[in-house]
């Protein structure tokens, strides 16, 4: 079963999800990347995969698909994903398993790291592990684009993604300082060694972080000619991230 839903987060913004149901034993709740949806190819593609292993709860993070709000770029939308965690153990998932890409995975990396985040495995794939990073011509044009008014209008009209105009005061948490927090819970890490947006160096300091804590439970897979995020990932790749959450909560 496919179906939309809608829920309020804990500060009060409009979340639209698209449920795919599965076993009862494992949920994975999906979070996407800047200007993306549940609805776009790429997240299409990766829920076809996932859902062959448990049930998946794909959300529209603020300001971007059905949901309400404006995009705080990975600061607020913690809310978002808290709440489609909630969702899933509402629904009678055993597990809970957070995968996201790219800022989804700046956001489940910094959920994770919180004291009630109420996931079992988490999954960064193409993450930063720092914010401000204007390093490649790709994160050149994101910073031009959230950083002025024709910028924001821009994507509103092409993307539909409605951008916060107020920006961080102060800045989030990065993720490299959340992942720490994040054991022992099962984390693992997956960036593409032909990652246009973030280099390797992002991956790098996240698994080193990851790492710190006695009794964590940190993998990084640098996958050969992968690109970025979920337009770029293959389905052999998503089975793969898969089968470990499956192992990992088993």
């Amino acid at each position: 079963m496919n179906r939309p839903l809608t829920l309020s987060t804990i500060d009060g913004i409009r979340i639209a999800v698209r449920h795919d149901a599965g076993p009862r034993r494992l949920a994975f709740v999906v979070a996407h990347g800047f200007t993306g949806s549940s609805g776009t190819p790429g997240l299409r593609a990766v829920r076809e995969v996932l859902r062959q292993y448990g049930g998946v709860i794909a959300v529209d993070m603020r300001g971007h698909g059905a949901s309400g709000g404006e995009s705080t770029l990975g600061d607020l939308e913690v809310h978002d994903v808290a709440a489609a965690v909630i969702l899933a153990r509402d629904l009678g998932y055993a597990h809970v398993v957070t995968v996201g890409f790219s800022m989804g995975a700046s956001v489940v990396v910094r959920q994770a790291g919180t004291e009630s985040a109420g996931i079992d495995a988490v999954v960064s794939v193409s993450g930063p592990a720092f914010w401000y990073y204007r390093g490649t011509p790709a994160m050149r044009w994101v910073h031009l684009t959230i950083g002025s008014r024709i910028g924001r209008e821009i994507a509103r009209r092409a993307r539909g993604t409605r951008i916060a105009a107020t920006g961080w005061a102060p800045a989030p948490e990065p993720p490299a300082e959340m992942a720490p927090r994040i054991a022992p819970t099962p984390f693992l890490i997956v960036h593409g060694d032909q990652d246009g947006y973030f280099p390797l160096e992002h991956a790098d300091r996240l698994y080193a972080a990851a790492r710190q804590p006695v009794g964590a439970r940190a993998e990084l897979w640098v996958e050969p000619g992968f690109g970025h995020a979920e337009s770029a990932i293959s389905a052999n790749l998503v089975h793969r991230i898969a089968g470990w959450a499956a192992a990992a909560v088993s």
